[in-house]
């Protein structure tokens, strides 16, 4: 159901932290807000599943290294991360899920991976290493709280070191509405391409966008005293 555009709820954005965040829709299972510093849209904390309901969700979808199909999907942020990789550099698969694919990509080509997820590979320990690159794909918008992980993981990060993203982007309210994205009941915040943008100067990061749900982000390099 369409929502006039001023109407405000005092939401906190999970991301960046302001409110109030402003109603951009409503379907019959859930309201999505929009900050209206970064842009994030996201689902309140009060609709997301609990922790059993969503692992039920994540075990209707296991992936597997050998599906070309879905090493084809991969690609697209393999092939342009590994094209910006110095050779046997260590990276960090976060949010691998229960059928490890990208680090295996990775892998195969001289790097080394470790890996983390929540749910399935919940050590910890790998969390406090720091890594030549962090690959995340369709996690970012599972994450509950955007602002605390994703600064967590940029802190991993080795200065000149890559973080890849996949996920799909908002692209407009009429866009979102039709959206098979924003069904998925895991699903809880959405990124578009001001929030990146958002992001990146928050970090003074590079940023490149790539086809239509890609995104890198470059951390400085070191500087000298």
């Amino acid at each position: 159901m369409s929502v006039p555009a001023d109407t405000a709820s005092h939401h906190q954005c999970q991301l960046c932290g302001a409110e109030p965040a402003a109603l951009y829709w409503q379907d019959r299972r859930r309201d999505y807000y929009r900050c209206r510093r970064c842009g994030l849209v996201f689902v309140p904390p009060r609709q997301y599943l609990s922790p059993a309901d969503e692992l039920s969700e994540y075990e209707l979808h296991r992936n597997d290294p050998g599906d070309c199909a879905y090493r084809r999907f991969l690609n697209r942020l393999y092939e342009p991360l590994q094209a910006r990789l110095l050779p046997h550099s260590h990276g960090l698969d976060f949010g691998c899920g229960p059928g490890p694919t990208l680090s295996v990509m990775f892998a195969e080509t001289g790097h080394r991976m470790a890996l983390y997820d929540c749910f399935y590979a919940p050590d910890r320990s790998v969390l406090q290493c720091c890594y030549d690159f962090i690959t995340a794909t369709e996690v970012v918008e599972h994450l509950h709280r955007p602002g605390e992980e994703l600064l967590r993981l940029w802190a991993l990060l080795r200065p000149a070191g890559y973080f890849g993203v996949m996920t799909k982007l908002v692209l407009g309210r009429e866009a979102f509405s039709r959206w098979h994205y924003k069904n998925d009941p895991t699903h809880v915040t959405f990124f578009s391409r001001r929030t990146f943008e958002w992001l990146a100067g928050e970090w003074k990061a590079g940023i490149d966008f790539i086809g239509q749900d890609v995104i890198i982000l470059t951390k400085p390099p070191a500087t000298g005293l």
